[in-house]
């Protein structure tokens, strides 16, 4: 794979996960107790045996370059690296980036001359686990000059994504970037009757892109300079279709796009659930993260159900049910937890490298808290007797310490919800 240069997609200011990404980029935010979305891609990427891999992004990126530098350091003897480019205005160009494909384009001069035959573009903010080495030899076997990789979703689903029509032979006739419901039932299904490509699922007769490309390197260097287009699924690739070969490699596996708050949050909750259709362990291929080399979590006289507890926490006797508690968190005596994601802290309270604690609740969940559906990010200080259950069923809203999106409470990183408070 050593003719293969991986490029991740970090996004833009993630307006869609606010709070999450006030002070951090997509790629940035940590998912499973311990993990961050970016370990993903650089995790499958590593699995397939891809060395040379960008990591491109414009927003809140000092937390993202810092993870990736501690974690992903190649053999001193080897040709390969993981290295991040930000943005930047230049004589040529002073824009920031304005789509994934200006994205690639404005990246371009770092990359056009390293010795590669295809690139792999990939998204920061997707969990799953693939096998790109399948996806980069279909794509040969194909002669193709660009393959998508792809799988059948629901109609809620594919409003939101990018859609294919297919031939009855499999070829790739047509695309549609979001349809809305009523385009939708004019296409009906993604591949005709009769077809002897595939047979998608009655409940899910459309075939998505998942934003994972395979370009040949002429191809994607012909197409970012002839084509004005900013974004690969609005613009460039239907306005390839007919002129190049395009692929579509059928990916059968647990995939989610990550990119709102709701998914988000209900990423973390189904890893929760027994038999999950992912989970961030598998003894041949698991995802990679930093190593904290924190002592294993303590608890005491707790119950837990359907839980997630990462290493370094402190439990006192709480209850924790359908939820994620991450690293470094403490939930005091009486806390009640359920259907809620912790991302923990960066610090103990005591570590003479903490910042300096205000007057006010202590860092993590304070004695008889009570949350449920709740997101709480890192370094957050919930206080005694606060209730977070959104009872009233707000769906949008802005607190004191907290925010409301979807009708989830998230308390942002850093944030401070006193005692006694009740939302």
């Amino acid at each position: 794979m050593n003719d293969v240069l991986a490029i991740i997609l970090g996004g833009g200011r993630g307006a869609r996960m606010f709070p999450l990404t006030l002070m951090r980029s997509k790629p940035a935010v940590p998912i499973g107790g311990k993990y961050r979305l970016i370990d993903v891609p650089i995790s499958n990427c590593l699995h397939a045996d891809l060395r040379r891999i960008f990591v491109l992004t414009q927003f809140n990126s000092a937390s993202l370059n810092r993870h990736v530098s501690e974690t992903y350091r190649m053999d001193t003897f080897s040709r390969g690296f993981v290295e991040i480019f930000a943005a930047e205005q230049t004589p040529d160009n002073p824009n920031w980036f304005q789509g994934t494909a200006d994205a690639v384009r404005q990246a371009a001069r770092h990359f056009v001359d390293l010795d590669v035959d295809y690139f792999l573009i990939l998204a920061g903010d997707h969990l799953y686990r693939m096998d790109y080495r399948d996806l980069i030899d279909s794509h040969i076997e194909r002669d193709a000059d660009i393959t998508i990789a792809a799988q059948p979703v629901t109609p809620e689903d594919a409003a939101s994504m990018g859609i294919f029509h297919f031939d009855r032979d499999g070829g790739i006739i047509g695309f549609d970037e979001k349809p809305n419901a009523t385009r939708l039932a004019e296409i009906g299904t993604s591949v005709p009757a009769g077809s002897t490509f595939m047979r998608p699922p009655a409940d899910r007769p459309y075939v998505a892109s998942m934003g994972v490309y395979v370009f040949s390197r002429d191809v994607l260097l012909e197409t970012l300079e002839q084509e004005p287009g900013l974004d690969f699924g609005h613009q460039i690739i239907p306005a390839l279709l007919g002129r190049r070969r395009v692929s579509a490699f059928l990916f059968r596996g647990y995939w989610a796009d990550v990119g709102t708050i709701e998914s988000f949050y209900d990423a973390n909750i189904m890893l929760t659930a027994p038999g999950a259709p992912f989970s961030f362990y598998d003894p041949r291929r698991p995802i990679y993260t930093r190593a904290r080399f924190l002592p294993g979590s303590r608890l005491d006289g707790c119950t837990l159900d359907h839980a997630i507890v990462a290493e370094g926490c402190f439990l006192d006797r709480c209850t924790v049910r359908d939820s994620v508690v991450g690293i470094r968190a403490q939930l005091r005596e009486g806390c009640r937890v359920t259907r809620s994601v912790l991302l923990g802290a960066d610090y103990y309270q005591g570590d003479d490298e903490a910042p300096h604690q205000p007057e006010g609740p202590r860092l993590g969940l304070g004695r008889n808290a009570v949350l449920d559906r709740t997101i709480v990010d890192k370094n957050a200080c919930i206080g005694n007797d606060v209730r977070l259950l959104n009872e009233a069923g707000v769906q949008q809203a802005d607190g004191d310490g907290y925010y409301i999106r979807n009708g989830i409470i998230i308390v942002p990183k850093g944030g401070i919800v006193k005692d006694g408070t009740v939302v």
